[in-house]
């Protein structure tokens, strides 16, 4: 083997060792990706597709477990998508959002509402002024898209039968002079669309 070979095996992430890192630097609670600054080590060929499948050289990871883990040290700076252990940094392609909203809990009613969202990672977050749901529509097929804040800068999109349910407790209130289509929880209300576009 070469020198350059052996440098560039010795710099080359797998996702052996980034799990291995993950398990050591999380024993104490939650990683504090936020924290880390290790030098970006290149990219891993590691997706992240929109129904929240995890893919690694081609393949779908099967173990959830191992997805749980490298879900905990995902960090997006700027636009891109990261998975950082306290001695690497590895690049990652999203296809969308890092994870999936597959379900959610209501409390209370009206403006005392509380709605908390689960992922499939099995990751909560309680909507509210920290966890804004915000929804995008397609500008071509008016689809929407909506997601919810999970963690730092990192959203979860929320998945279609949760968004039915969540169509169905939506109210309308006045946003800016305008009548708004949407959802109260934690003392937040989050408009979906506006009243007038909704259909017959």
């Amino acid at each position: 083997m070469t020198k350059a070979m052996a440098d560039e095996k010795k710099i080359s992430p797998t996702a052996e060792n980034l799990a291995s890192a993950v398990k050591a630097a999380s024993k104490k609670g939650p990683p504090p990706v936020h924290l880390w600054n290790p030098p970006f080590c290149g990219d891993l060929d590691m997706r992240i597709a929109r129904d929240g499948t995890w893919w690694y050289l081609g393949t779908p990871m099967g173990r959830k477990e191992l997805v749980k883990l490298f879900s905990s040290i995902i960090r997006k700076d700027g636009n891109d998508y990261f998975l950082v252990t306290p001695v690497e940094k590895v690049g990652i392609q999203v296809d969308d959002a890092p994870f999936v909203a597959i379900d959610f809990e209501t409390t209370g009613e009206g403006q005392d509402q509380i709605l908390t969202f689960e992922t499939h990672v099995d990751d909560t977050a309680i909507a509210g002024p920290d966890n804004p749901i915000r929804v995008e529509r397609d500008p071509e097929t008016g689809e929407p898209s909506p997601y919810i804040l999970i963690r730092a800068n990192l959203e979860a999109l929320i998945d279609r039968k949760s968004f039915y349910r969540l169509v169905e407790i939506c109210t309308h209130e006045n946003v800016d002079d305008q009548s708004w289509f949407g959802v109260w929880s934690g003392g937040q209300f989050f408009p979906i669309i506006p009243s007038a576009e909704l259909p017959e």
